[in-house]
């Protein structure tokens, strides 16, 4: 999640949107006309807006997105319906039950109602804050269990090209002094954006499905681990937990994929706080993939 946007315009026109999608799918907002404290999720830049509604399945999750009209295609606008048809239960997330597309000045609209997530996000934004969070010791079985479904699951999408990992690998891991992999040791399917504030707890759900697809291999993991970084105790807990991912070859290459896409996006002036512990991170896994030979490959 995000914050509200700083343009005043949009956030208006998405909660009229918001508005106008109640109307469409027959629902009623519970978090009042400007959503109150709490009760709003915001996208990047407010892209999206999801608030709590009741209808027709009882307690849901209305969700709106936006794109300009023509640009209303492609992975990211399909992402959640794919899902919906394409990933198993096992992965635990809350149902895509409705969806209704419309287009308004140059905008293109789409409402996506969800079954109501029990529990809350674990953090209020990616990188984890404010507290460690106290995950019961099931909520970490399910995770492992809901990667390895995902894993396995045959799709065509794409959430990670190795065109981008030869381009930005090499630029973003030149402070570790040496030529840097940049093919992963295998490729599976990945949520994509496993971040804190898209998990649920205590029981496990797994929100925002826009950008699954093929990544290399431990990638969710990894994007996971990086997010904790500013958490020593929750970091430590996910190494252990993860720990068949994180501690294999695979895993440490996505580790490595994972710490050039966050310094890039770091440019760009987000997470700038996490910086330091990525490239602390970075050397203390590109030391081991030497000791391993994997550097070398």
């Amino acid at each position: 999640m995000s914050s509200e946007p700083d343009d005043p315009e949009v956030t208006a026109r998405m909660r009229s949107a918001h508005t106008v999608a109640c109307g469409f799918l027959g629902v009623a907002s519970d978090a009042g006309p400007s959503g109150g404290e709490g009760q709003e999720a915001w996208g990047w830049r407010g892209r999206t807006l999801g608030r709590p509604v009741t209808g027709p399945y009882g307690p849901g999750w209305l969700r709106v997105v936006q794109s300009l009209s023509d640009k209303a295609t492609g992975k990211l606008w399909t992402g959640p319906e794919d899902a919906e048809q394409l990933v198993p239960r096992q992965v635990p997330r809350p149902r895509l039950r409705l969806v209704r597309q419309w287009t308004e000045g140059g905008n293109a609209y789409k409402a996506e109602l969800y079954d109501r997530a029990v529990g809350g996000a674990v953090s209020p934004t990616p990188v984890l804050v404010p507290a460690e969070p106290p995950l019961p010791a099931a909520w970490w079985s399910d995770l492992r269990m809901a990667l390895v479904h995902l894993s396995a699951v045959h799709t065509d999408r794409t959430a990670v090209r190795q065109a981008y990992l030869d381009r930005a690998m090499p630029k973003y891991l030149a402070f570790l002094g040496g030529p840097v992999p940049t093919t992963p040791p295998s490729w599976s399917t990945a949520h994509g954006d496993l971040h804190w504030a898209n998990l649920v707890g205590p029981e496990l759900g797994i929100l925002d499905w826009e950008g699954w697809g093929t990544a290399p291999a431990g990638y969710d993991a990894a994007l996971l681990h990086a997010y904790s970084l500013g958490m020593p105790e929750t970091a430590e807990r996910l190494r252990h937990e993860l720990s068949a991912i994180l501690d294999s070859e695979e895993g440490r290459f996505a580790e490595l994929v994972v710490t050039s896409e966050l310094l890039q996006s770091a440019e760009r002036g987000d997470n700038v706080e996490l910086v330091p512990a990525l490239r602390r991170r970075a050397r203390e896994v590109w030391h081991r993939m030497r000791a391993g030979g994997m550097a070398s490959h």
